[in-house]
């Protein structure tokens, strides 16, 4: 268990860091099955900061596209978990990538 009472959980080799983002993937998996959304990616990463050499990264958990637009989605199991790292990380992804949809999932 992590500092936040997740359970690691692996589906189809994937390892998934709770099981609200495991059960996630399932779902997102259904709706690309059924045509809903397309290129369902787990944990895609993306450069919000870069100077140099140095970059900050931030790992999103799932991305796809939904009529033909961008989503990322960030599963959390509440507000503990947004940690103010994640909430700088968001603001930034936000204002690099503002075509991209980002979708906060509360469970």
């Amino acid at each position: 268990m992590t500092k936040y009472r997740a359970k690691p959980t692996t589906i189809a080799g994937i390892r998934f860091a709770s099981r609200a983002e495991a059960n996630r993937y399932l779902e997102l998996s259904l709706l690309q099955k059924a045509g809903e959304i397309a290129s369902l990616q787990t944990h895609p990463r993306f450069t919000v900061w870069q100077h140099g050499k140095e970059k900050i990264i931030y790992e999103a958990d799932f991305s796809y596209y939904e009529d033909g637009q961008q989503v990322v989605e960030d599963v959390k199991g509440g507000k503990g978990t947004q940690t103010a790292v994640f909430k700088l990380k968001a603001r930034m992804f936000k204002a690099m990538y503002p075509d991209i949809r980002f979708v906060i999932v509360e469970r």
